[in-house]
């Protein structure tokens, strides 16, 4: 019986022991937030694809019932993050009648008290701005908001005090609300009105020190040129903008690189220090090709695709759709619809880019495995070692191609992506991942199905072939797996 006590005791203090000398699991922390390594998002403690869209006018011209039809759409394509301006002209006017500030004063919000149902005060400007972001909320999609379009700034309608005091505002209204990211700036380069920029963007991390910030800048540049080292900035962000290689005539520019999106991310991915970076804003679908010819041809769901694969195999965290009709929510009613837009908004939600954008987030969340046995953080390990790299592809330098014969490779450990737009031959490094044999597949952006194309010897070089003939729009993605 004493033995049998000893040998208890012992058993239980060594049990203790072992138990006490664990680290205890870290805590997973909550909301939206940039990854260990600086490249990507995380929500909750998992990988977030930032499959964005831009609803521009969401707050100005849609009523209660239209953000409900609007949101829920977007939500069924996969989309989770709504890219909006809170003020796209100063003073503001939404749907309803109501402005936005009191005498076209940034510093003065119109705020109303009240929004009781069948209370006349329920449409108060900011109280549809809750609406929108409560709505947005329950359907798992992040509003990115822009504070103030820059047009505005550039007017000199915003002194670097009004902001200020508006940055407080803002921030003071919706740093409890999860669901927010700052996008300061609006289609402005950085230079112009830049103390306002840099007294938004610290305001609003100094009363908001939870929500990401990032700034939303001009065509053709991005938000590093001016803002990286700034600690209000969590992610960069490049506005590869609506022109044609053609087009695009302003050749001094170190930031002009044609339609060549993934330009502007590999610049950025080499930056020091590390921080995520995206592009926000590729040429629309159904928009002219240069924005203001309306004869000209105008982008469609392929250039979308490309955009979109390009940019997230050359490093980016996620990519932004956009739609002529529905980033306006034009009305065919209106008398001065932006860029030729003709339909209206609702029959815009279903162009084939949009509903073929989740295809994309589809594929690179795949690398996450669905092991019960995995702790979140080893699931999700082939998602956050994913880099760029275009050594996979063979053949002399210049090999991968250039304009739309481009291919854009991105791989982790266990796989690589390969990219073609037209549908060329891709000549592929073998022995990258380990193993005698590698599986391969081809992935079809249009539909998001994958056809697998069978094992192959992992040495020397292999050259594969992609479906149907070479043209622009026959875009293909090889996958190479681990076996």
């Amino acid at each position: 019986m004493y033995q049998r006590i000893v040998l208890f005791v012992i058993i239980s203090v060594t049990l203790f022991a072992c138990t006490s000398n664990q680290k205890p699991a870290a805590p997973v922390k909550k909301g939206l937030h940039v990854s260990a390594n600086g490249r990507f998002l995380i929500k909750d403690g998992k990988p977030f694809f930032w499959l964005g869209d831009t609803g521009w006018l969401l707050f100005n011209k849609s009523s209660r019932e239209q953000v409900e039809q609007y949101l829920e759409d977007r939500r069924k394509k996969g989309f989770n993050v709504i890219q909006a301006m809170v003020l796209h002209t100063v003073p503001s006017v939404n749907l309803y009648g109501d402005s936005s500030l009191v005498n076209g004063d940034i510093a003065k919000p119109a705020v109303t008290e009240g929004n009781a149902i069948g209370d006349s005060t329920q449409y108060d400007f900011w109280d549809h701005v809750d609406f929108v972001i409560d709505k947005a909320k329950e359907k798992g999609i992040y509003m990115a908001l822009v504070p103030v379009w820059g047009t505005n700034v550039k007017e000199k309608k915003v002194t670097p005090e009004q902001a200020k005091i508006y940055a407080e505002f803002l921030a003071n209204r919706y740093k409890n609300k999860r669901n927010i990211i700052w996008l300061n700036g609006g289609d402005i380069r950085g230079t112009e009105g830049k103390e306002v920029w840099d007294v938004i963007g610290t305001t609003l991390r100094a009363n908001d020190p939870y929500h990401l910030i990032t700034f939303h800048p001009r065509g053709r540049t991005g938000s590093s040129e001016w803002f990286h080292k700034e600690k209000w900035l969590n992610f960069n962000m490049v506005q590869s903008g609506h022109r044609r290689y053609d087009q695009d005539t302003i050749k001094k520019e170190q930031w002009h690189y044609g339609e060549d999106n993934w330009k502007y991310i590999e610049k950025d991915y080499n930056l020091k220090p590390v921080k995520p970076t995206i592009d926000g804003e590729p040429s629309y679908e159904d928009i002219p090709q240069g924005l203001h010819d309306f004869k000209q041809p105008k982008w469609n769901d392929a250039d979308l695709r490309r955009y979109g694969y390009w940019s997230v195999f050359a490093g980016a965290f996620g990519y932004t759709y956009g739609n002529n009709p529905v980033m306006q929510f034009n009305n065919p009613k209106d008398k001065d619809p932006a860029y030729g837009a003709t339909r209206p908004w609702q029959e815009a939600l279903n162009d084939k880019g949009a509903g073929q954008m989740i295809h994309l987030k589809n594929l690179m969340l795949s690398r996450i495995s669905t092991d019960e046995d995995m702790s979140a953080e080893e699931a999700a390990e082939g998602y956050f070692n994913r880099i760029p790299d275009q050594s996979v592809i063979a053949g002399a330098a210049g090999g991968d191609g250039e304009k739309y014969n481009r291919l854009m490779a991105t791989r982790g450990k266990d796989y690589i992506f390969v990219y073609t737009y037209t549908g060329r031959n891709i000549p592929l490094k073998m022995g990258l991942i380990e193993g005698d044999e590698v599986k391969a597949s081809w992935f079809n952006p249009r539909t998001g199905i994958s056809t697998s194309i069978g094992n192959f010897s992992n040495v020397g070089t292999h050259e594969f072939d992609p479906p149907g003939a070479v043209k622009n729009g026959n875009d293909w993605v090889l996958i190479i797996d681990k076996i």
